[in-house]
């Protein structure tokens, strides 16, 4: 089975960043879609970001143009850079494949509260 350890999460003011790292065990990780996803509390985990095996990337309208994926083959790692935080990115994150249906199994997730 496939392991998720998110990391990198923690308190920052309103307009401060954040790095977050997703390292995957498994062989495929260079093959699969991965994506970085949330959950706020009272909501359904959205997706928030993507990066395609090829490098292609995409991003929800709510974080596009603040937020950067990035995928690291060699390391089996997923990153995703956050800029300009509002408190609406207070949220526990996830990294996953992109796929459907949508994995079954989720890492602990690291949380990130935007609050000044």
């Amino acid at each position: 089975q496939v392991q998720l350890v998110e990391s990198g999460g923690g308190l920052v003011q309103p307009g401060g960043s954040l790095k977050l790292s997703c390292v995957v065990s498994g062989s495929r990780f260079r093959f699969n879609f991965w994506g970085w996803y949330r959950q706020a509390p009272g909501k359904q985990r959205e997706l928030v970001a993507g990066v395609t095996a090829a490098g292609s990337t995409n991003y929800d309208g709510s974080v596009k143009g603040r937020f950067t994926i990035s995928r690291d083959n060699a390391k089996n790692t997923v990153y995703l850079q956050m800029n300009n935080l509002r408190p609406e990115d207070t949220a526990v994150y996830y990294c996953n494949e992109v796929r459907k249906p949508a994995p079954a199994f989720w890492g602990q997730g690291t949380q990130v509260t935007v609050s000044s």
